[in-house]
């Protein structure tokens, strides 16, 4: 399938390369908001992004809020031939270079279209683990694999793929809109009735099973038979929202902790916080914990995936499950009482949250700055690209 040669407004043609994202979902979410994030970072001179997402949304309305061109098609994991065939006509017909997909609906679809039109196609897995479907759609296809935690990475090799076709790039952050200085920490903590020298301690993220707001919620009411004084904050919606609502007014802890929804900005909402604990069941790299830390909060988490990449035990955090609180976390390996524990631990240590807090910052800067990522992505890009080209060029030799 030929490449259909793009001109820019003026009659110039366009030598950016087009990339096509394809996500398979479009909430608010860490993937979505990964792929926002990267297309902000890819440099406009030299990539034109597009994206293809399963429905419309507030994701949608943003990315073409911010000039992007968005499709919607069904994207399941037996991908529907509509959805196939979309992609390859906008292959041809607005000439895109290279697909990247997200999720593994998202790869299923992404990875037939790319083989039938000749298009190299890149498949971030945001999981910690890879799915059998995904092992074998790479197999088959010869789509090339991003993954974002060293456990996922060795694992994609144990299992036989190619090295040279699984690349490992860490998630970044967007440092300008994620720092200390973000909001007013008062901001925040008026909003829900909470003082400014109150403690708090919050959980941010999608409230369903695998994220484990239900052992947030168990660690707080843990914390709280002890330090009844301390305030806690769940931001986030989810299909868990509804229960853990229940729990909290049921038990009676609706004054110590608030159920707070949906944050469209939580840049202003991590200022305000003394304390994140993360309490996933399966993660990869959560873009919470990265945000959590460039914002100057230390992080109590339970290591699961790869967030003992990300968290330096002990110096900007706590884990729980891999690495002993001396007699305190080791007592409780891995779920939400040493979570708990860790917590009451920090809570009456000031002078170290500090220092977490700083060493916090100075870590996120270091290694987990968006434009790192972008540039590591982009040249992902640009090699599968040559090698699509070159092959074409050696084909075309008579």
């Amino acid at each position: 399938m030929g490449r259909t040669p793009r001109v820019l407004s003026g009659g110039q043609p366009d030598e950016r390369l087009h990339i096509l994202e394809v996500l398979g979902n479009a909430i608010v979410g860490g993937m979505e908001s990964y792929v926002r994030n990267l297309a902000a970072n890819l440099s406009a001179d030299e990539f034109k992004v597009s994206l293809v997402c399963p429905f419309e949304s507030a994701l949608t309305d943003s990315l073409r809020a911010a000039g992007r061109d968005v499709y919607i098609a069904p994207l399941r994991d037996d991908p529907p031939w509509r959805s196939i065939e979309l992609i390859c006509t906008l292959v041809r017909e607005t000439g895109v270079d290279l697909i990247h997909a997200h999720l593994m609906n998202a790869h299923t679809v992404a990875a037939i279209a790319g083989r039938l039109s000749g298009t190299p196609v890149v498949a971030t897995l945001h999981g910690m683990s890879l799915q059998p479907q995904e092992i074998s759609v790479a197999r088959t296809t010869g789509s090339h694999t991003i993954v974002v935690c060293r456990e996922a990475w060795s694992q994609a090799l144990a299992v036989g793929l190619p090295f040279d076709s699984v690349s490992l790039v860490p998630n970044g952050i967007d440092l300008s809109v994620y720092h200390p200085l973000s909001a007013e920490p008062t901001e925040f903590r008026q909003s829900i009735g909470v003082g400014p020298t109150d403690r708090l301690v919050g959980f941010v993220g999608r409230l369903a099973w695998e994220k484990g707001p239900d052992k947030f919620i168990k660690a707080a009411e843990f914390v709280l038979q002890q330090r009844p004084e301390v305030h806690f904050a769940v931001i986030g919606t989810g299909s868990m929202e509804r229960n853990l609502l229940t729990f909290v007014r049921q038990h009676g802890l609706g004054s110590r902790i608030h159920m707070v929804g949906l944050a469209r900005d939580p840049s202003r909402i991590y200022p305000a916080l003394d304390l994140l604990l993360h309490t996933s069941r399966a993660d990869a790299m959560p873009l919470t914990i990265l945000e959590a830390m460039a914002s100057g909060v230390p992080v109590v988490a339970i290591g699961v995936g790869g967030i003992p990449e990300i968290v330096a035990a002990g110096e900007t955090g706590i884990l729980v499950g891999t690495a002993e609180w001396p007699g305190i976390v080791s007592e409780y390996p891995g779920d939400w009482e040493g979570v708990a524990h860790a917590a009451l631990a920090l809570l009456d240590q000031p002078d170290r949250l500090r220092a977490m807090a700083e060493a916090s910052v100075k870590r996120a800067q270091s290694h987990y700055d968006i434009r790192q990522s972008a540039v590591l992505t982009a040249q992902i890009f640009r090699q599968l690209v040559r090698t699509r080209q070159d092959k074409a060029r050696l084909h075309s030799v008579p």
